[in-house]
C-alpha cells in the first residue's frame, strides 16, 4: 500500500477488521469510548460527503482547529475523501493568527472543537469573508447558538447519510480515484523565522513517512498509540495518522490536555510521541516527588538509579553486561524501574519518542536508565522524519542515523542538508519561499547547524542564525546550554543571550512555579506570586547550584557570567514562542532590551516595567525589581 493515499489505507483496514479491532479510544466524562474501523471509516465518509452537500469542492481548503479528539481525523481525512485539503490551526492560536491562517490558506469551511474555538471564527466573522461554516464537535454550551453559519458535526453527518442516499457510492469512488500525489494537508510552520508558511504535503509524502518508521520501528496491529501532540504539527500526521494507518495501530485519546497524566496510566500505551518539554516536565515530576518522599525511598532510589545508568551506558557502548550487573538491574527493575513507569504510564512502553527541538542528553539517559526506550526524531515539515535512533543504538548526544530513503550530510558552512524519501509540495502561494528552501542540487535547507559522526549519527548543534559569536570570534551553542540548564526541576526555561559586541554569556531564566512552589513550602519560605516567588534570593540560590553544573560541562567562553530570574513565564500568546514552544528569539531579545542590557552592565538589579489593563479599562504599568546573579569570578 505503498503508493496508497490516507484514505485509501482507511478503507483497505475497514475492510480487514471491520468491527473486530478498535481503531481509536477516547476518555469522556470518565469512560473510555471505542471506535472500531467501521466506525472510524464511516465517520470519515458521511463527514466528506456531508461537506460535499454544503457544496464543498475538489481543492478547497478546511481549516481544523482544537484539541487531539477522533472528531479532528475524522474531519481531516473526510475533507480529503471528499478531494479538498486539511488545514491545521493549534488550539491556542489567538483570534489574530487563526484569521491568518484561515485567509492565507484559502479555507473555505472551518471545524471547531468547542464554543471557545468557535467564538474565536464568530469575533473574526467579518474579517473572513470566504468561510462558509463553522461546524463545532463538542456541543457543550452550544445550545443558545442559533446561526445558519453555525453547523454541529453530527449534523454534518447526518447530511452526508442523507447525500449517499441520492449519491450511492460517491465518495468510494473519489477514494478510488485519488492519487498519492494529491495534495492531503497544509501544515504551517512555527513562524521562528517570520510569518508562517503553509508547507503542503502530499498522500505520498504521509504515507512514505509511515513507511520509513516502520522499517525501523515495526508499529504492530495490537499497539496503542498516544495522540498527545496537535495534528496542526506535521509530526502528527506522519505518526497518528500515516504511520498508524499503514500499521493498524490504535490511536487513544485523553480527555483533556490537563488529564493526559492520569488518562494515560488507565491505557498504558505501547507508543507515545512528546515533545522535549512535556519529557522535562515528567522528569522535573519525578525529581520533584522523589525529593518529597520518605528517607527510605529517596535512599533506595539513589541507590538502584546509578545501576540503571550503569547498564543504559554499557548499552549505548555495546558493552557486554555481566551476571551480576544483569542481576542487579533486575532487582531495580522490579523494586523501582517498574513501578516507576507505571506511576508515568510507560509501564508497556514499546517506542517512545521526542522532537521538535532538542532534548537534553540528560533527559534521554534518564529515561533510557528506567527502561523507557525513549528515542530523538531529527525532522522537519518540509521533510518528513529524516534521522531516528535505532534500539539498542540510542546516542543522548544524538539523533540516530537517518531513516531507510533519505540522505544527509554538511555544508561547508556547516548547515544540515537533507534529500528525504518524498519531499514536501512546496509553500502554497509562496514560490519564492518555496525555492529558496533547496540548493541548487534539490538538497532541503534546513537551517540548523550540525555534523555527523563516525557511527553515522546526526548531532544537531542549534538554528544556523542562534549560533552565537562572541566578541572574541568564539562560537557557542544557546541551545546546548538551554536544554541542559532545562533538565533541572526547578527550571522551566531559558534563554542565553550574546553576540559579537558582548564578551561573555548571559541567561534569562523561568523558575517551574509548580516544583520551585513546592519546595518553597517544604522549606517553610511564605510566597504571595510567581514574581514575588522568582526574586526570592532562596529561589536565586536554588538554581544557582543548576547553573554551575552545566558552566562545569561548558568552555570559559560559553560559561554563563550573569543571568537573572524572570517576573513572568516565556507565553506564546505575547509572541515569545512559538505554539511548539521554541523561543522567538530575536523578538525576545528586542522585548527584553533593558533587562539584556542591564546583565552586560555592572548592575546588581534592573527594573523591568509591564503595561496591565484593569477589568474597569484603566491602563497601568507594574514595576518589579529583579536581582542579577554574577559568576564573573567564578571558575570550574
Amino acid at each position: 500500500m505503498a503508493e496508497a493515499s490516507l484514505n485509501q489505507l482507511l478503507k483497505d483496514k475497514y475492510e480487514k477488521y471491520g468491527k473486530t479491532k478498535i481503531a481509536m479510544r477516547r476518555k469522556d466524562y470518565g469512560i473510555w469510548n471505542e471506535y472500531t474501523w467501521k466506525d472510524y471509516y464511516e465517520n470519515v465518509k458521511y463527514f466528506g460527503l456531508g461537506l460535499i452537500s454544503l457544496g464543498l469542492k475538489a481543492g478547497e481548503k478546511v481549516a481544523i482547529i482544537g484539541e487531539n479528539d477522533p472528531e479532528w481525523y475524522w474531519a481531516a481525512l473526510g475533507a480529503q475523501a471528499a478531494r479538498g485539503i486539511s488545514v491545521g490551526i493549534f488550539a491556542d492560536c489567538a483570534p489574530p493568527e487563526v484569521k491568518y491562517i484561515i485567509d492565507n490558506s484559502d479555507a473555505v469551511f472551518v471545524v471547531a472543537e468547542d464554543q471557545e474555538q468557535t467564538d474565536k471564527i464568530i469575533q473574526i466573522r467579518d474579517e473572513i469573508p470566504n468561510v462558509r461554516k463553522v461546524i463545532y464537535w463538542d456541543s457543550k454550551g452550544m445550545y443558545g447558538y442559533i446561526d445558519p453559519f453555525i453547523m454541529g458535526f453530527y449534523d454534518v453527518l447526518k447530511l452526508g447519510r442523507e447525500y449517499e442516499s441520492f449519491h450511492p457510492g460517491l465518495l468510494e469512488s473519489l477514494v478510488a480515484e485519488g492519487k498519492p500525489d494529491e495534495i492531503a494537508v497544509m501544515c504551517y510552520t512555527s513562524g521562528t523565522t517570520g510569518l508562517p508558511k503553509g508547507a503542503m504535503a502530499s498522500n505520498r509524502y504521509i504515507t512514505s513517512a509511515g513507511e520509513c518508521l516502520f522499517a525501523i520501528d515495526g508499529w504492530r496491529p495490537e499497539d496503542d498509540y498516544l495522540s498527545y501532540l496537535s495534528p496542526a504539527w506535521g509530526t502528527e500526521w506522519n505518526l497518528g495518522l500515516g504511520t498508524a494507518l499503514r500499521t493498524g495501530t490504535s490511536v487513544c485519546f485523553a480527555e483533556k490536555p490537563e488529564t493526559i497524566q492520569a488518562n494515560i496510566r488507565e491505557i498504558a500505551p505501547r507508543v507515545v510521541f512528546y515533545n522535549p518539554r512535556m519529557w522535562e516536565t515528567l522528569n522535573s515530576v519525578v525529581q520533584s516527588k522523589i525529593s518529597d518522599t520518605h528517607a527510605i525511598y529517596r535512599f533506595a532510589y539513589n541507590l538502584m538509579l546509578p545501576v540503571g545508568y550503569r547498564i543504559a551506558d554499557a548499552r549505548l557502548r555495546k558493552e557486554r553486561i555481566g551476571a551480576f550487573w544483569r542481576f542487579l538491574y533486575s532487582v531495580a527493575e522490579w523494586l523501582l524501574f517498574r513501578p516507576l513507569r507505571d506511576k508515568l504510564g510507560l509501564v508497556k512502553i514499546r517506542w517512545a519518542y521526542s522532537a521538535g527541538a532538542g532534548i537534553s542528553p540528560d533527559i534521554l539517559r534518564f529515561f533510557q536508565s528506567i527502561n523507557v526506550n525513549l528515542k530523538q526524531i531529527y525532522g522537519l515539515t518540509e521533510s518528513q522524519m529524516n534521522c531516528i535512533h535505532r534500539d539498542g543504538d540510542v546516542n543522548p548526544e544524538t539523533c540516530g542515523p537517518p531513516l531507510p530513503g533519505h540522505q544527509v550530510r554538511i555544508s561547508e558552512a556547516g548547515e544540515i542538508l537533507l534529500k528525504p524519501a518524498e519531499p514536501f509540495s512546496g509553500y502554497y502561494k509562496n514560490p519564492e519561499a518555496t525555492k529558496a528552501r533547496f540548493d541548487s542540487h534539490g538538497w532541503i535547507l534546513s537551517g540548523d547547524a550540525g555534523y555527523i559522526t563516525e557511527e553515522g549519527h546526526l548531532v544537531v548543534m542549534d538554528r544556523l542564525e542562534y549560533l552565537m559569536e562572541l566578541g572574541k570570534g568564539r562560537k557557542f551553542s544557546p541551545d546546548f546550554i538551554e536544554t541542559r540548564l532545562r533538565f533541572s526541576p526547578y527550571i522551566k526555561d531559558v534563554m542565553t543571550v550574546g553576540g559579537k559586541r558582548k564578551d561573555f554569556v548571559a541567561a534569562i531564566i523561568i523558575v517551574d512555579f509548580d516544583n520551585v512552589g513546592k519546595w518553597a513550602e517544604d522549606h517553610h519560605l511564605a510566597y504571595t506570586t510567581f514574581t514575588d516567588l522568582s526574586q526570592k534570593p532562596q529561589v536565586s540560590d536554588l538554581t544557582l547550584n543548576d547553573v554551575r553544573r552545566v558552566n562545569a560541562v561548558l568552555p570559559d567562553w560559553a560559561r554563563i557570567k550573569r543571568y537573572l530570574l524572570l517576573h513572568k513565564e516565556f507565553d506564546p500568546d505575547e509572541a515569545e514562542m512559538t505554539r511548539t514552544r521554541k523561543l522567538r528569539r530575536s523578538f525576545m531579545e528586542d522585548k527584553y532590551i533593558v533587562l539584556v542590557n542591564a546583565l552586560y552592565s555592572s548592575a546588581e538589579e534592573v527594573v523591568a516595567e509591564a503595561p496591565i489593563t484593569y477589568q474597569d479599562g484603566r491602563k497601568g504599568v507594574v514595576k518589579t525589581t529583579i536581582k542579577i546573579r554574577d559568576l564573573s569570578r567564578e571558575t570550574t
